[in-house]
């Protein structure tokens, strides 16, 4: 569990310190190759340090979200995921099955025309980040 270069050197030069909690759930992210839950990680830690708090997770989570270095999504599962921004090659979205839960990602360039035409016809700016 490595915590990518780039994210730790930016935590640095925002002059944070690289506490071992802060670098394991960097490192778990970066390994998950996707999106992960809060519970997730704190599983994955407490199998080598068992006294890691799910507070010390949330707070680390909300901030390299704050730092935008991690995005948040939901996926309509009743919590959210946690991935890497910079691991996502281009900015994308989801699509969630309301039976099955199956989801997948789209780019976020086919929403720029239903944008578009949101503002032209409604008057209606449509913030579609996540």
């Amino acid at each position: 569990m490595t915590a990518h270069p780039t994210i730790v050197e930016s935590l640095r030069q925002e002059g944070y310190r690289l506490t071992p909690q802060r670098m394991m759930i960097l490192g778990i992210i970066d390994d998950s190759m996707g999106h992960i839950s809060a519970e997730e990680i704190h599983q994955k830690i407490r199998e080598h340090y068992p006294f890691v708090n799910i507070s010390t997770i949330y707070r680390t989570l909300n901030l390299l979200k704050k730092l935008r270095l991690i995005s948040e999504t939901d996926m309509g599962e009743g919590y959210v995921r946690y991935e890497l921004l910079e691991r996502e090659r281009q900015r994308h979205h989801h699509l969630v099955c309301r039976q099955c839960g199956e989801s997948f990602a789209f780019e976020h360039e086919l929403l720029k025309p239903l944008q578009r035409r949101l503002l032209k016809n409604y008057g209606f700016a449509a913030d579609v980040d996540h």
